[in-house]
Parts: structure tokens; C-alpha cells; sequence
């Protein structure tokens, strides 16, 4: 690339960042900081601090994934997706491990202080709260590097769902909280399975060049068809699960107001079913922003239903 056309640094790290997966990265944390608001333990700082450790783990993510699959000869034959800054000598590789550590350093200091927060509301649960941060930094880098990298092997849809699912929703809630409820637990599932489905999305568009650089991802493993049924099956089920909160008592009825989200839904799950390759980058930004409209409708109907009574 030449000097001329080459990015200034702030639109360099932008690119780095992937700015499109971030809104997605949040919404477990949203979900969560609603459910904490709805049950009268909102802590704005606390909802603040999980929400920086969600999106600094999810840049880290993608900066590892940029800079080691560049080292790997992955992106070498990528002919979709966006912009790979280390491959394209917008960003050395140096550069962007320098990146690497210092968002890790954002999330690992994020999540310090609500380990320290926690120490005043349920003393005995810093360990596993230390241990969840740990292991939630080593699996964003894990997940494309390592001697078991998750995505060559087909855990990161596994990796996803407990990561931006469980741990973002549960953890949010209880650093609020103090305490763990059915609620969070049960909707947790919501947020992490259409944050799977995006992980889909971007495993079917780049089928064919993960199959010759031998990652192994569910859709090289089981083909197209097994990955559009997995798509389709992530977004009806994130609905079920909150349709079977609320008829447990779980959660306001005025959280439906998450089904609102459902003719987005049903566009990009068309898309899914009928184009593939480079045209699926619009289906892998409308499904980030589904999941980010989601959370975001079910945090409006839950602060309506603890407003109402």
C-alpha cells in the first residue's frame, strides 16, 4: 500500500478495532445491567466496567485474530471480510501485538475493579470472578493462536456463547448484584446465541478458505447446510428463551418488546439462506446489529416493567 493511500493511525486502529463487531460484544451486558436495574441493583459504575472489559476483550479478539492469522498464512488466500490491517502493511505485526496487550491491559484493569467491587458485596466469590476474567483474556487470544487454537478446531461457537453470553450477561448482573438469580442465568442464552450467529455468518462466507488453511470451523466440518440450519436455529431460540423467562415469572412481559427486533431478524435469516461469499458482509453487519437491537429493546421493556410495578 502507498503512502498516499495508506490510513492515518487513528483509521488504522479503527480498521484494527472491526467497529462493525463491536455493538454486539456489549449486548450481554446490556441484558444483564437490565436485569440489575429491574431487580433495584443497578450500579451505573459497575454496568460502566463490565461494559469496557466486554468491548477491550472483543477488540483484543480481533487483533489477535488479524495479526496471528496473518503469521499463520491464513489471510493470505482471504478473499472476503473486511480489511486485514497486518496483512495489507497498514499496521506491522509488531504494531499490533504493542495494540494487543494494551487493550488486554484495559479489560484486565476493568476487571480488577469489579473484582475489588465484589469483595463488598459477596466476599467469598473473587476467586471464581478473577478466575472467569483469566480465562475470558486467554480465550480471545486462544482463539485464533496458541498450540489449540479455538477456532481451528470449531469451539468458537462454543467459546462465544460462553463468553459473550454467559459470563458477559451473569457476570454483569452479579458484580451489580452481589448474587446470582434464574433470570440472568436463563437469559444469558438470548444475547450469546445471536453473537454465535454472527461467528456464522462469518464462518459460511469464508468456508472455502478455511477448508484449504485447515481450520476446521462447524461449517467445514458439517457444510453450508448444517450452518445456515445453525443460523436460523440461534435466532428463533434467543426469542424462545425469552419467551419461556417470562412465562416463568422470570422477567417483565414488557421485555417482549425484544420481538420487535424480528423483522431484522427475518431479513438477514432470507440473506442467510440465499447468497454466499462477499455478499454475506452485509448479513454479518445486520446480524450485529440485530443482536445490539435485541439487548437493547429488552433493557427498554425491562426498565419499563420495574417502573410500572
Amino acid at each position: 500500500m502507498s503512502d498516499a493511500t495508506r490510513p492515518g493511525p487513528l483509521a488504522a486502529w479503527t480498521m484494527a478495532a472491526r467497529p462493525k463487531t463491536l455493538p454486539a460484544s456489549t449486548s450481554g451486558v446490556i441484558v444483564g445491567s437490565a436485569l440489575a436495574f429491574a431487580a433495584g441493583r443497578f450500579d451505573p459504575v459497575s454496568a460502566l466496567a463490565a461494559f469496557v472489559v466486554a468491548l477491550a476483550l472483543q477488540i483484543a479478539s480481533n487483533f489477535a485474530n488479524d495479526v496471528f492469522d496473518f503469521e499463520s498464512g491464513a489471510d493470505a488466500r482471504r478473499a472476503h471480510g473486511p480489511t486485514r490491517v497486518t496483512q495489507s502493511g497498514i499496521l506491522s505485526p509488531r504494531q499490533m501485538k504493542r495494540g494487543l496487550l494494551v487493550v488486554i491491559g484495559i479489560a484486565a484493569l476493568a476487571g480488577l475493579w469489579l473484582v475489588l467491587r465484589s469483595l463488598s458485596l459477596a466476599p467469598g466469590s473473587w476467586p471464581w470472578l478473577l478466575g472467569t476474567g483469566i480465562l475470558a483474556v486467554i480465550s480471545s487470544v486462544a482463539y485464533t493462536t496458541g498450540p489449540f487454537p479455538l477456532s481451528r478446531l470449531g469451539l468458537g461457537d462454543l467459546f462465544v456463547l460462553i463468553f459473550f453470553g454467559f459470563a458477559a450477561t451473569m457476570g454483569s448482573y452479579f458484580v451489580q448484584a452481589g448474587r446470582m438469580e434464574a433470570a440472568p442465568i436463563l437469559l444469558s442464552l438470548s444475547p450469546g446465541l445471536i453473537i454465535v450467529a454472527i461467528l456464522v455468518v462469518n464462518n459460511l462466507r469464508d468456508i472455502e478458505e478455511d477448508r484449504e488453511t485447515g481450520k476446521h470451523t462447524l461449517a467445514v466440518r458439517f457444510g453450508e447446510g448444517f450452518a445456515k440450519a445453525e443460523y436460523l436455529a440461534c435466532l428463533a431460540l434467543a426469542d424462545i428463551v425469552l419467551i419461556v423467562s417470562i412465562i416463568a415469572g422470570l422477567t417483565s412481559p414488557w421485555t417482549l418488546l425484544a420481538l420487535l427486533s424480528a423483522p431484522l431478524a427475518i431479513k438477514n435469516g432470507r440473506a442467510m439462506l440465499s447468497i454466499r461469499g462477499s455478499a454475506l458482509n452485509a448479513t454479518l453487519g445486520g446480524t450485529g446489529r440485530l443482536s445490539f437491537l435485541w439487548a437493547l429493546l429488552f433493557a427498554v421493556g425491562a426498565l419499563i416493567g420495574a417502573l410500572l410495578g
